[in-house]
């Protein structure tokens, strides 16, 4: 499966859940629901923006391997999702605002991503879709707060294990768990039994036959939106950054299973119910 069949995926969406509001631009897809669950994949876009074209120094394969393809098609787990339709190579809306454009190689694991320096009327364009995105994500939260008193937040991810080449070892699964749950920036004892319910959870999920590995903190702790989330919302918000090893796909090719795509979303489907108990209580 390629990112040109992406389409026919989302359309596995659960359609029984009734949509509050829909909304598509050029920067965000938004759909709005009912329930205390949000969803989101900052780094599922591949498309940047026309005028960024010529200045991009990297290619569309490297771009692809960085970036999180697919992480988008699982969102529609959540009652409300907000997907982000631009590059982490035009904008990293997982980073502080004074990091979130890759200005240097520094910026982006050694990749040179501009041509040459980006100016300042392209990077306050660049801003404020940063600013957009998070505003959006503000007026969500406030809402669900709301409604419900508490939320979850899934921040939706994937890595890489197999940065040697296509062709060499994957990296130790001792430190790169199938699925990392991120959750340096919450008040852990706060969110104690809902972090656990929910990875007992994905754990006991019948997983093509076999279980996930399901670990805390090992590879990544979560990003700047799981901070920001917990900033402002330090009672009601319980943000997981959700990194999943990309043994669904071939980093290198682009390649999907789609029998493994479909059985992650359904495998963070089935922790709803036990979410929403904990939420309860």
């Amino acid at each position: 499966m390629t990112l040109a069949q992406v389409g026919g995926l989302k359309r596995m969406k659960t359609t029984s859940r009734r949509r509050e509001r829909a909304s598509t631009s050029s920067l965000l897809e938004i759909e709005r629901g009912n329930g205390p669950f949000v969803a989101t994949s900052l780094h599922s876009a591949h498309q940047v923006r026309p005028s960024l074209l010529p200045k991009l120094a990297l290619n569309d394969a490297d771009r692809l391997r960085e970036e999180d393809p697919f992480t988008d098609l699982w969102t529609v787990v959540c009652p409300t999702r907000l997907v982000p339709c631009r590059s982490r190579f035009e904008v990293d809306l997982n980073r502080p605002p004074t990091g979130a454009v890759y200005l240097k190689p520094e910026d982006a694991w050694g990749l040179r991503v501009w041509h040459e320096p980006l100016d300042d009327g392209t990077l306050a364009k660049t801003m404020r879709e940063y600013r957009a995105y998070y505003a959006e994500m503000l007026e969500i939260l406030n809402d669900l707060e709301q409604r419900y008193g508490k939320f979850v937040v899934f921040d939706l991810h994937s890595y890489n294990h197999r940065r040697a080449g296509a062709w060499a070892e994957p990296a130790d699964p001792e430190l790169n768990p199938e699925v990392n749950v991120g959750t340096g920036s919450m008040n852990r004892a706060r969110w104690a039994r809902v972090v656990d319910r929910f990875m007992d959870d994905l754990r006991r999920f019948d997983f093509m036959g076999s279980s996930l590995d399901v670990r805390e903190n090992v590879r990544f702790q979560g990003g700047y939106l799981c901070r920001w989330v917990h900033e402002h919302f330090p009672v009601t918000g319980c943000a997981l950054a959700l990194e999943f090893k990309k043994f669904f796909m071939d980093e290198w090719s682009g390649e999907a299973d789609p029998r493994a795509v479909a059985a992650i979303r359904a495998a963070l489907e089935s922790t709803l119910p036990g979410l929403r108990e904990e939420l309860a209580r």
